[in-house]
């Protein structure tokens, strides 16, 4: 997909040729900034698809932008409220652009035609064979699962995918599976009836839920308005008495808790309420993750370490934030709160390293490489170059310290005695030699000792 020379309509005719009126047109992916800044809006889309419902996800997957009829289909008009958490984007009259942030989504969601079971069960046998190629052999899946949509569709993947590729003996890839936090008491159910691992490829985690949304889509929470948009602070997508009650019962379970802050401000309300639960559960080996951990006000990386919190973060997620979060959050506030690994370490953080395909491709290798030089293409300086980390730090972040945040690793995350033999065959001919330059790509990924790719 790409955009005109003048920030100009997506380019998308080619989706629609093989499409009979009325089907949907899905897709994702596109990045206003990489066109200028300009959102788009339904107008875009309505020339080149008046006779198909359009819907195209943002990269980062809290925000999406519909085509007149998708509205129409979806009942979204000018008299339909924003719902908590949410913010349907309009016009200086009112009128829905088609845009819809976070939580609004859903509107979408509720009436987009349902992909296939087939379908769902190609894609993970897909994706599980793309992660081997890039020398992935664990994931931990946080479920289809947006706020104020309905969990159901995560546990229909459960029954419908997983549980069908693990009786089909079809499972390539080691899973660890999250669910929605509104559901807890399903899986707390389900662990007491199975243990927490249903063989050696699917492990059962824990409960994820959401406080913010995302720093391009101008949701993440922050202390500070937006730069050129002073009421606009971004989108607490979820209540924090509900939450807050939700994770103590969760806690209290024996369930692992995932939680995603991008915000200063929405990281500062979860390490609060840590705090609380904590003091009211009293203190074990829960390991509290929260995802992304992206922007952090000066005194929070310590507190990560002072409770053993998970810093679940995606280093390459930087080299897109790098060129514009000067712009959304201004320069002095993006310089001392973005992406601050090298903090987190010093603070006693436990610092996971992931990528959260598809926001960003599966790829650890660049990952290990991003955070180590910090350096977005075209870059001639590092991006905040105190918060670097040593090529030592990197891989320990991506191995046992990412099995660590999952409660993998008694079972993956180094060649040790008693543990699957899962590793990668590099093209580097000595540790000094892949110190020295990493390599784009492995030869070879191998999963219980056996070989899984090529």
């Amino acid at each position: 997909m790409s955009s005109s020379s003048h920030s100009g309509p997506l380019k998308a005719s080619t989706f629609s040729v093989d499409k009979h009126p009325g089907q949907w047109i899905l897709g994702g992916g596109w990045n206003n900034d990489v066109w200028g800044g300009d959102f788009p809006a339904a107008a875009w889309l309505d020339d080149i698809s008046p006779d198909n419902p359009v819907w195209l996800s943002r990269m980062d997957g809290h925000m999406g932008i519909a085509n007149s009829l998708a509205m129409k289909i979806a009942g979204i008009d000018k008299t339909t409220n924003d719902p908590i958490g949410g913010t349907i984007m309009r016009t200086a009259e009112g009128e829905p652009t088609g845009l819809l942030v976070d939580t609004a989504m859903v509107l979408m969601f509720d009436v987009i035609e349902k992909v296939s079971i087939h379908e769902r069960r190609e894609a993970l046998l897909r994706a599980s064979r793309h992660a081997l190629m890039r020398g992935v052999t664990t994931v931990v899946d946080v479920g289809s699962y947006f706020p104020g949509a309905s969990a159901e569709k995560t546990w229909q993947d459960f029954s419908d995918v997983y549980e069908w590729a693990h009786s089909m003996q079809k499972m390539l890839i080691r899973v660890c599976l999250f669910f929605p936090m509104p559901t807890w008491a399903r899986v707390s159910d389900l662990i007491s009836e199975n243990g927490r691992s249903l063989s050696q490829w699917i492990h059962l985690g824990g409960v994820k839920a959401f406080l913010d949304g995302s720093l391009g889509s101008s949701s993440a929470l922050f202390h500070e308005p937006y730069e050129g948009d002073p009421g606009n602070y971004g989108l607490q997508v979820t209540d924090m008495d509900s939450l807050l009650n939700r994770t103590l019962e969760s806690d209290k379970s024996g369930l692992q808790v995932a939680i995603h802050a991008i915000g200063d401000k929405a990281n500062d309300m979860l390490l609060d309420m840590v705090d609380k639960v904590v003091d009211l559960n009293g203190v074990k080996d829960r390991r509290f993750r929260i995802e992304h951990a992206q922007h952090l006000a000066p005194a929070a990386a310590n507190r990560f370490g002072k409770q053993g919190i998970i810093a679940s973060v995606q280093p390459d997620h930087l080299l897109d934030d790098a060129d514009f979060a000067a712009k959304k959050i201004g320069f002095d506030r993006a310089q001392r709160s973005s992406y601050t690994f090298r903090s987190l370490l010093a603070g006693g953080a436990q610092l996971a390293f992931g990528s959260d395909w598809p926001v960003s491709d599966i790829n650890p290798l660049q990952a290990i490489q991003t955070a180590i030089s910090r350096k977005p293409p075209g870059w001639e300086v590092p991006w905040i170059p105190a918060e670097r980390l040593s090529l030592d730090e990197s891989l320990k972040a991506h191995t046992i310290s990412a099995a660590y945040a999952c409660f993998l690793d008694h079972a993956v995350g180094s060649l040790s005695q008693g543990k699957y033999a899962d590793f990668v065959v590099l093209p580097s001919t000595s540790w000094d030699a892949f110190a020295s330059d990493l390599p784009a790509h492995v030869l070879a990924t191998y999963v219980s000792g056996k070989l899984a790719y090529p």
